[in-house]
């Protein structure tokens, strides 16, 4: 997630972000009972997600064995992380507009992900 800052101005290029505004990107991992199990902080907005979580495996992120988080669409499917079907409504709220449910697998797949 992007956590809006300010900064001074000569230190402000590498925080903007993709969506042009001032950020950090943090990355927090969640158990199913809502409990912080892992937070990276402090990278600059313009960090990408996958630099943000390659850097948190290469510094003590655990992946239990047999099992694998859900991420959203910033990152790539691999063996231990599932991500949404790309370019498919997947946000609760699309699904919401005009109450017309899941038309295919892959709209059944991102719905179901955006729920969990």
């Amino acid at each position: 997630m992007h956590v809006p800052i300010t900064i001074s101005g000569e230190k402000v290029a590498p925080f903007r972000n993709r969506k042009g505004t001032l950020s950090h990107n943090v990355m927090v991992v969640c158990d199913f009972d809502i409990n912080f199990t892992f937070i990276s902080c402090g990278w600059e907005g313009s960090a990408t997600d996958p630099k943000v979580l390659r850097s948190a495996l290469n510094n003590g992120f655990p992946v239990p064995p047999g099992k694998f988080y859900l991420v959203d669409g910033g990152y790539a499917n691999t063996p231990y992380f599932l991500a949404p079907y790309r370019v498919v409504r997947y946000h609760l709220k699309e699904f919401a507009r005009g109450r017309r449910g899941p038309k295919n697998h892959t709209e059944l797949f991102n719905h179901r992900h955006a729920v969990l």
